[in-house]
């Protein structure tokens, strides 16, 4: 049957507000045409981001209620040991308040002033932690990610004769980790090969250097792989994915993306030396070892959405829900990254307004333009995020996992194809204000005539 149908029951509901346009736009002009500063509740269809925003389980609540709130030695974080073991196969397992907390862990103990830092796509927080640890943040997107329309099955790959470049170009002593992101979030949500993850390993093991994976959205990755690599069609998401973390010498992760919780994360890696360094840094600013800032609470709904989120029956609801939006844009006109990715739908802005220059920031007019029409929130993925680094302008439309139904959805279809059909009309617009990291949280804009 074609019809997509959620592979749950919803037990509890939430209600939505609606506002009036004329009230959208005051709320955008109080806000500086910056949606990340419009209070949650005036937001119909909330799609700025799939993290933390995901619809916890009956089991993870169950599980919740268990939590082991002791400082030392919890309940709770060894069961979440296990499982991040069972699933990885690394060594120490670090918990931290979220994954940017593991990243700025990370970085702090292996950067610093010289170094250099490939990935195949750094996205916002990663590479911002990079470069305020001194080091210098280096993408390395395969050839193909170039053209959004191309329909290249693993566009998240990195461009390992590129890496072997820059090994050589730098010095391998000045690169002290080589990371890639799964999937690729700043290139539009696509998935990288296992035959990919090999390759820069090869490359890696050979220089001496580790390989870290931003492992986010590792299920979603993983169902990729099984879809589009012939070899691995019969293996089951997690025997992937466990393949996927038994290449790498350590990662980080953001709990609330593919774990489905609303906070949390970890640091993993093999090296014991380095894990006694990050340990230390953890007691100084994030928490004792065995809580790393969390809750036991939340440790426990980690530890129960790592399995829940490898279901077949999940994964393959998820990325098809995610085609359907996808499919129903693009075969309207709407240009998208292609071919859609997991967690987030990225219309190219650029694209669909060629006659608003990067420097005006299109992704972001098309934001504003959105949530103008109806209500609906999404992100820029560009200029404004990246500056001269972007590779494209992006709008990215982050689906949370359990959250929508397919009606949610068919109203952001019809909502985007009645922006479509007047995008002559929008303008660009003009920074008035940013602070010097991370502008696009809390820049302030206005709009051009």
């Amino acid at each position: 049957m074609k019809t997509i149908i959620e592979p749950f029951r919803i037990k509890s509901v939430e209600p939505l507000h609606y506002t009036s346009r004329e009230e959208r736009e005051r709320l955008l002009e109080q806000a500086g045409y910056n949606l990340f500063l419009i209070d949650a509740k005036d937001i119909l269809i909330d799609l700025l981001t799939d993290s933390g925003t995901s619809a916890m389980s009956t089991a993870q609540w169950a599980a919740m209620m268990r939590g082991d709130e002791s400082y030392a030695g919890s309940e709770s974080f060894y069961r979440l040991k296990r499982a991040v073991q069972d699933l990885t196969g690394f060594r120490h397992v670090i918990p931290t308040h979220q994954g940017r907390a593991a990243e700025r862990i990370l970085f702090h103990v292996t950067c610093g002033e010289g170094k250099v830092v490939p990935n195949n796509t750094h996205f916002d927080t990663t590479r911002a932690n990079v470069e305020s640890n001194g080091a210098r943040a280096v993408d390395l997107p395969c050839p193909a990610s170039a053209d959004t329309q191309a329909l290249f099955p693993c566009k998240g790959n990195m461009d390992v004769a590129a890496l072997e470049r820059l090994i050589e170009s730098e010095g391998a002593e000045r690169i002290p980790l080589v990371m890639i992101t799964v999937t690729d979030n700043s290139g539009g949500g696509q998935p990288v090969s296992l035959e990919n993850i090999e390759a820069v390993r090869k490359v890696a093991s050979r220089h001496g250097i580790p390989l870290y994976l931003d492992a986010c959205r590792f299920a979603e990755n993983a169902w990729f792989i099984g879809q589009r690599e012939a070899a691995y069609a019969g293996w089951t998401p997690k025997q992937i994915a466990q393949k996927m973390f038994r290449l790498a010498d350590g990662c980080t992760f953001s709990a609330k993306k593919d774990a489905f919780a609303n906070i949390g994360g970890f640091l993993c890696t093999n090296d014991d030396r380095l894990a006694e360094l990050e340990k230390d840094l953890l007691i100084l600013t994030e928490g004792f070892p065995t809580y790393g800032g969390l809750a036991g609470r939340d440790l426990e709904a980690i530890a129960v959405g790592l399995e829940e989120v490898l279901d077949p029956d999940y994964l393959r609801y998820r990325i098809a829900s995610t085609d359907y939006l996808g499919r129903h844009i693009a075969e309207a006109g709407v240009p998208i990254v292609e071919p859609p990715g997991g967690h987030a739908i990225y219309i190219d802005a650029g694209r669909m307004l060629p006659h608003i220059p990067s420097g005006r920031f299109p992704g972001q007019a098309l934001a504003v333009e959105l949530y103008r029409h109806a209500g609906i929130r999404s992100v820029e993925i560009g200029s404004l995020m990246f500056g001269e680094k972007a590779q494209h302008e992006l709008l990215r439309l982050a689906i949370p996992r359990r959250v929508y139904t397919q009606s949610h959805i068919d109203y952001v279809v019809e909502a985007i194809l009645e922006v479509n059909a007047r995008k002559d009309a929008i303008r660009g617009l003009e920074i008035v204000s940013e602070p010097p990291f991370l502008r696009h949280f809390s820049a302030r804009f206005k709009t051009l005539a």
